[in-house]
């Protein structure tokens, strides 16, 4: 496969013999062995950070890393929100629809150790829910929904969720919400919890289901 980036092709198909297969030379070293000058390359350089194929340190220079499908899809959906919010609810929508059907194989992935932070997640937001003065819970919402699909081998589906909270925090429906609001949304967080600790996905799933109505009624 030949992509348009002379640099995004050699990130691709490279494969560096050292003991250090992720490192990437200097821009000049491969202006010289690309036949690309450097100024091309470092406009590419900047497109592949943002893109998060790689990182640029002082002492370590460039390096590859691991594929995430995140950077992208995040970059083009908070744009589309900022042009138009209705596009969040579009998007939205497809995050609900893309959880559902990916639910049971995500939570039968769990471990111990993963349903344990849920359950610990779930005692935090009730204890900001509860707390004088009260505070929103959002970063409980996103670890929760986040850590539930985060054993799945699939970067295209966690990339597509992580953006989903992204834009959630940009169109500030973490900023504010009614507690009578906040109070179901984390019982049915509860529900889901207790149904993934007793090895119920199919329950945890009908309360997901439940739940999301609340969001799709709020952000209408």
């Amino acid at each position: 496969m030949n992509l348009d980036s002379e640099l995004f092709n050699y990130l691709a198909t490279h494969q560096n013999g050292s003991d250090d297969p992720d490192r990437i030379p200097p821009l000049g070293d491969l202006s010289v062995e690309m036949g690309v000058s450097v100024p091309k390359l470092r406009e590419q350089l900047g497109a592949a950070r943002a893109l998060g194929f790689v990182e640029v340190r002082p002492r370590t220079g460039i390096r590859r890393k691991p594929y995430t499908f995140a950077p992208a899809v995040t970059s083009s959906l908070l744009y589309a929100v900022a042009r138009d919010r209705v596009r969040f609810a579009e998007f939205s929508d497809l995050r609900i629809r893309l959880e559902t059907a990916y639910w049971c194989e995500a939570v039968s992935a769990l471990t111990s150790e993963d349903i344990a932070e849920l359950t610990v997640l779930a005692e935090a937001a009730w204890a900001k829910l509860n707390g004088s003065p009260i505070t929103i819970p959002h970063a409980e919402h996103r670890r929760l929904h986040l850590l539930i699909f985060s054993r799945l081998d699939n970067p295209f589906v966690t990339g597509l969720l992580e953006a989903y909270w992204t834009a959630y925090e940009a169109v500030e429906l973490n900023s504010y919400a009614d507690l009578a609001y906040l109070r179901e949304v984390w019982t049915y967080h509860e529900r889901i919890v207790r149904a993934i600790a007793a090895g119920n996905p199919e329950a945890s799933l009908a309360a997901f289901v439940e739940h999301t109505n609340l969001l799709r009624h709020r952000s209408a």
